[in-house]
């Protein structure tokens, strides 16, 4: 099957201004890319940074396929606002600016970082705000075709965040669609999986129907494939068995210039 690779440019080319990065891209022979939310720490950025950043993927000639919803301060540790019962308007507000930015580029994935575990919040309370939002997210983007996500993180480099597995993604899939939201899906990311403990193979298998995005870093290090100890031969033939047909997105970071991280993809 072939493979439809994309590069995350919020981890790849970051040796250059973030407006730069689709150019490179498209420089590197890339035709599509994502990108986690441009603006740290900002739910609504300027009109002015909104259209630099949809004119800057425009100009380079690339289309963005995926975008993070807005995640807080993740330069200061950060990983969601999905569960935090005190963030309802940072949500909402950055959920409008997203789908201004998805209407102009044809973005149609959105990787949703549910949160860290919070001092003095009851874990089930978060659950339930995370799930009213996931829902809430889920019909928003739902108007244009779009497709939420929701992905377990490495344990020991994110905080308390909560999901960890496969099994734990799939969980809150579950309390999703129980309320009737359909377009929420697995992200299926090499590197926080295996991180984890979780059997890759395993979990493309089990939760094959789930997957809607899938990223690759190895592990450990997160450096390209090839750096660490996962077998991505194995992880490609299976994700070939099960039928998955979509991106794989390059999210891993970059051992020197980024232009020279790539040579593995046409070996």
């Amino acid at each position: 099957m072939a493979r439809r690779f994309v590069v995350n440019c919020s981890i790849v080319f970051t040796e250059l201004p973030v407006l730069e990065r689709p150019a490179a891209a498209r420089a590197a022979g890339f035709e599509e890319v994502e990108f986690w939310w441009p603006w740290n720490g900002e739910p609504v950025p300027s009109e002015a940074g909104v259209d630099a950043f949809c004119a800057a993927i425009e100009d380079a000639g690339v289309r963005l396929v995926a975008l993070n919803l807005y995640a807080g301060d993740m330069a200061a540790g950060e990983r969601g606002v999905l569960s935090d019962p005190s963030r309802g308007e940072e949500f909402r507000a950055g959920l409008d600016v997203l789908l201004r930015i998805a209407e102009r580029t044809g973005a149609r994935s959105f990787n949703a970082l549910y949160g860290q575990r919070l001092d003095g919040v009851d874990p089930a309370e978060q659950d339930r705000v995370a799930t009213e939002r996931l829902v809430h997210a889920a019909r928003r983007v739902a108007e244009i075709g779009g497709t939420v996500l929701v992905e377990p993180l490495a344990r020991g480099l994110n905080g308390a965040y909560p999901l960890e597995t496969a099994a734990d993604v799939a969980a809150v899939l579950g309390r999703v669609r129980a309320e009737g939201a359909r377009n929420v899906r697995f992200l299926y990311d090499t590197f926080h999986l295996a991180t984890n403990g979780d059997d890759l193979e395993a979990a493309a298998r089990a939760h094959a129907a789930d997957i809607g995005h899938v990223q690759i870093a190895d592990a450990p290090g997160r450096g390209r494939p090839g750096t660490g100890a996962i077998d991505f031969g194995r992880v490609f033939a299976v994700l070939d068995d099960i039928g998955y047909g979509g991106r794989i997105s390059l999210e891993y970071v970059p051992q020197g210039p980024s232009a020279e991280e790539f040579a593995w993809t046409t070996s």
